[in-house]
């Protein structure tokens, strides 16, 4: 694994504190643990913490975390800088989470990898215009609809250059492109319809 360093002063925020919602909702994730066992809730509370932060974990965001659970600052530290799914530096508001793992690589992701350096540049570098950035990622367990990218909490799935191109020039003009496989199959069945179970008659009085 490489090494995870925290972004540098001149782009760190002076002070994070949760939002009023985002206050009740994380009293309600320590609330589920055990009396002595409150900090359980440190990685759901990092993640609430990123997404309120636009997308990255500020210094002073992970050390709010930790005061909030009562646990050393260094501890919140060592799991921000382990866990991947923390951005430790700012990102663009679409950040595209290229994944890299073999069957994406088996079936184009390669060439989604060239998309990502023409108009992104190198990974976690930020667009001039603040709008996007990219990284590779580890399987995202959507392997039977390879390749594939995740963009916010949306998979897109079955992507070729020029599918993938069109996804980003529709968030480019502010749009949302419908997400999940971009051929003519449903969610994850086989290319070209199902092939077993299609018999009628198994499903009367179901």
């Amino acid at each position: 694994m490489s090494v995870r360093r925290l972004a540098p002063p001149n782009v760190q925020p002076k002070e994070f504190s949760f939002s009023k919602d985002n206050l009740e909702w994380a009293k309600k994730q320590v609330a589920k643990y055990p009396e002595g066992r409150q900090r359980s809730a440190i990685i759901p509370l990092l993640w609430r913490a990123q997404e309120q932060a636009g997308g990255w974990l500020p210094e002073v965001a992970i050390r709010y975390v930790a005061d909030f659970l009562g646990v050393a600052h260094i501890r919140a530290l060592e799991i921000a800088t382990f866990y991947t799914m923390f951005n430790l530096t700012p990102v663009g508001k679409v950040h595209v989470q290229l994944c890299g793992t073999t069957p994406c690589r088996l079936r184009g992701a390669d060439d989604l990898e060239h998309v990502c350096r023409k108009r992104m540049g190198e990974q976690m570098e930020v667009t001039q215009d603040g709008k996007f950035s990219w990284v590779e990622v580890e399987c995202l367990g959507a392997c039977v609809n390879a390749p594939m990218v995740q963009i916010g909490s949306d998979y897109y799935e079955d992507l070729t250059v020029e599918s993938f191109e069109k996804i980003l020039d529709e968030f480019a003009a502010g749009k949302t492109p419908k997400p999940g496989p971009q051929i003519d199959r449903q969610l994850s069945e086989p290319v070209g319809g199902a092939t077993t179970l299609t018999d009628p008659s198994l499903y009367k009085g179901s």
